[in-house]
């Protein structure tokens, strides 16, 4: 299975949150079809067709994707750069 790039769902998320403020600030066309572009491309990159599944799955790859990486035997203790050439 494929996963997003977190730097690419952290921003889509960072967009969405900044357009849904913008657009309760006060509504316009050009932020409610950002906004609907963003949500979309949200959905489409978590896999889900509602914006509020998007989010949580998005919200479960950033935690997952913080948590420390155990070492394995591929990788020197140091520095954590693979051994491999």
């Amino acid at each position: 299975m494929l996963v997003p790039d977190p730097k690419v769902v952290r921003h889509l998320l960072t967009q969405y949150a900044s357009l849904k403020i913008a657009q309760a600030e006060r509504e316009r066309p050009a932020t409610a079809r950002e906004l609907e572009d963003v949500s979309y491309t949200l959905c489409v990159l978590m896999g889900t067709t509602s914006v509020y599944d998007a989010i949580a799955r998005a919200d479960a790859l950033l935690l997952a994707a913080n948590r420390p990486q155990p070492q394995t035997s591929e990788t020197d203790g140091d520095n954590g750069l693979s051994l491999a050439v």
